[in-house]
């Protein structure tokens, strides 16, 4: 597929492993110079390795840093001469319940998967429209339509950008510069945090099937010990209830008579 987008550059989020891979691959196929980011060094230059054995003609700078801090950006944005295409990536905050989470759980969520974004965004959008061409791709989750009880976090810090970028593509000043903004929901794939979440959530349900196993075990045994009990007591009450009773002192003689 030709999408003349050759001797571009593009700068990919989350690019180690999983979609931001996927996504800078298909790039790097396409004759496109990028620029990837991720925590994991080793596993970021493991990527970047594989990409230039791809397509030689194109350049691919590995940068190793935190993307949701102004040092990392400003690290990745330096890396990349100028960005044509941006994908923004993060690795999706841990899934749980509600009641568990506290206000830093909810920061470090809205970081990582609306404001880094959005401030990817505003150092590059402009000089997109300037030069009269950008793509901007935000890859979020179908949980953004679909909301899944377990991944609130991300319910709401992903649905938060969606909502923002929805509006974002509506100004006049960057759709008529060849300026687009697109959010990605993809659903399930075999990554690693698809891994990560499943294992999650399988440990939890075993937990709580070892507990009602547990409990009914423990119910059991009571029954057994019970009637355990009841066995051992049957002969003596049985006699009991068929024993001769003595009348009472006060008895009265059948005929009235003391």
């Amino acid at each position: 597929m030709n999408l003349n987008i050759d001797g571009k550059w593009a700068l990919v989020c989350g690019a180690s492993k999983g979609l931001g891979r996927g996504c800078a691959q298909a790039l790097v196929q396409e004759g496109v110079n990028v620029v990837i980011t991720a925590r994991g060094a080793d596993a970021l230059e493991s990527t970047a390795t594989e990409l230039r054995g791809l397509n030689p003609g194109v350049q691919v700078r590995a940068v190793a840093g935190d993307i949701t801090t102004a040092q990392g950006r400003a690290q990745a944005l330096a890396a990349c001469p100028q960005v044509d295409i941006l994908v923004t990536n993060a690795g999706g905050p841990p899934p749980g319940d509600f009641r568990q989470w506290d206000r830093d759980a909810w920061i470090a969520a809205l970081d990582a998967n609306m404001l880094t974004p959005i401030e990817l965004i505003k150092a590059v959008v402009d000089h997109m429209a300037e030069r009269g061409f950008g793509r901007i791709v935000n890859i979020t989750s179908a949980a953004v339509k679909a909301p899944i009880d377990i991944l609130g976090l991300s319910n709401g810090a992903r649905s938060g950008l969606t909502g923002f970028v929805a509006g974002l593509a509506r100004q006049p000043r960057l759709a008529s510069r060849n300026v687009t903004l697109n959010n990605l929901l993809p659903g399930p794939f075999d990554t690693d945090r698809l891994h990560s979440v499943m294992n999650g959530e399988a440990q939890r349900m075993m937990a709580v099937r070892f507990r009602a196993r547990f409990d009914c075990a423990a119910r059991e045994g009571q029954q057994s010990y019970n009637a355990h009990r009841l066995t051992a007591a049957a002969p003596r009450l049985i006699h009991t209830a068929h024993a001769p009773s003595e009348p009472p002192p006060t008895a009265l003689h059948p005929l009235g008579l003391q």
